[in-house]
């Protein structure tokens, strides 16, 4: 186990009609003046923004509103939002939403006090000094960004997916209500799960030796995400099995599963280029390039990889090779995406490989991707061809 440094300050405020007390929760950190930032119809066709508002007037907090986040959101959107905030001197970003409403808003809240264009940060070496506080009401589990120090900007003007990390990203509460789960179509609750699982295995599979424990809670989030993510599919409304979803979610990303190892986010990088070109869903596009990087990948750690298809796949190991043991275990991480209405293959979502050249470059402009093994220009477009 290598040193660390664990730091998470993110209050978690989770249970049944939480989301409620949102005016209250404000008036705890002193918040008069808020950007409620959101993303389309859902979160008014379901009740939450009329709650949400109830809550904010009865506290006599003044707010403010940004509409319109999309899935892999928009560098634009962000610029809107720091104009809003500048204007009206707001003191917090209140998002109500998923993982692009939490990054949109962590967005505005650097770009509120940058002085240079907020997109550096993104793209350099730049960090911010300073943020505006963020809130969280999180209304679909899947990013883990309610309580993670990363923000993930699409500029749709370079067709770019970057990140920004800084423990100043941390928002100071997150709201988590199972509750606001259930109208949550299939689409985004199976491309949710594929994140989640992929938050998991991104501190799992690494170079490092000698962290059995962070292994056992790795793979116990795992298993449970597989018992649990296809009882939210067939029955919406089981809040227990959607409590249990939510805050796997929100384990898999809030930084305790990588504890005394390096991370490995390759597969992340990669897909986040696939998801700048075509606008997949995260989620989506990582259930078809995450089973590519391990076929690419294990012979690095061969140990690793068997010891995931024992543990979490339960492959029988009896009268097979390890190479059978491992492959077995990615065939059944395919099987389960397709279980849960994921695709594997880019061809399967009519993706070709005419852009995967210029995809790879963007990948790595910043250096190699990855500490399983360090990926290159080269070993990011054989990725992407055996995700074909």
């Amino acid at each position: 186990m290598i040193n660390f440094r664990s730091y998470n300050p993110t209050k978690i405020i989770f249970g049944k009609d939480t989301y409620k007390e949102i005016g209250g929760i404000l008036g705890e950190y002193g918040k008069k003046k808020v950007l409620m930032v959101y993303g389309g119809r859902s979160l008014k066709a379901n009740g939450v923004y009329d709650q949400v508002v109830h809550s904010l007037e009865a506290s006599g907090i003044l707010f403010f509103e940004l509409g319109g986040v999309k899935p892999n959101p928009r560098l634009s959107l962000v610029y809107e939002g720091i104009e809003i905030a500048k204007r009206e001197q707001i003191d917090m970003v209140l998002a109500v939403g998923g993982g692009s409403v939490i990054d949109t808003a962590k967005a505005i809240a650097a770009g509120y006090y940058y002085e240079g264009d907020v997109w550096e940060l993104y793209i350099t070496e730049a960090q911010p000094e300073k943020v505006l506080d963020v809130g969280v009401i999180l209304t679909i589990p899947a990013a883990g960004s309610e309580s993670s120090d990363g923000s993930v900007i699409t500029n749709e003007e370079t067709r770019m997916k970057c990140s920004c990390c800084t423990d100043l990203f941390f928002p100071k509460f997150a709201v988590l209500d199972p509750q606001l789960c259930y109208t949550l179509p299939d689409s985004q609750i199976s491309a949710g799960g594929a994140d989640i699982l992929a938050h998991v295995m991104e501190r799992y599979f690494v170079p490092d030796d000698h962290h059995d424990f962070s292994d056992r809670m790795c793979e116990a989030a795992m298993v449970s995400l597989i018992e649990n993510l296809p009882k939210v599919l067939k029955n919406k409304q089981d809040y227990e099995a959607w409590c249990e979803v939510m805050w796997i979610g929100n384990i898999a990303h809030n930084g305790l599963l990588g504890r005394g190892k390096r991370d490995d986010w390759g597969s992340h990088n990669i897909e986040h280029q696939l998801s700048a070109y075509y606008d997949i869903a995260h989620g989506a596009g990582l259930a078809i390039i995450f089973p590519a990087w391990m076929k690419y990948v294990w012979k690095e750690k061969p140990e690793m990889m068997e010891q995931y298809a024992l543990r979490v796949w339960k492959v029988c190991p009896e009268g097979k090779t390890r190479e059978e043991v491992i492959l077995e275990g990615i065939s059944r991480t395919e099987e389960f995406y397709h279980s849960i209405g994921l695709k594997t293959r880019l061809s399967e979502v009519g993706i070709d490989d005419r852009d995967f050249e210029k995809m790879a470059e963007k990948a790595v402009f910043m250096g190699p991707l990855g500490n399983f093994k360090k990926l290159y220009k080269e070993d990011v477009m054989e990725i992407y061809r055996l995700a074909l």
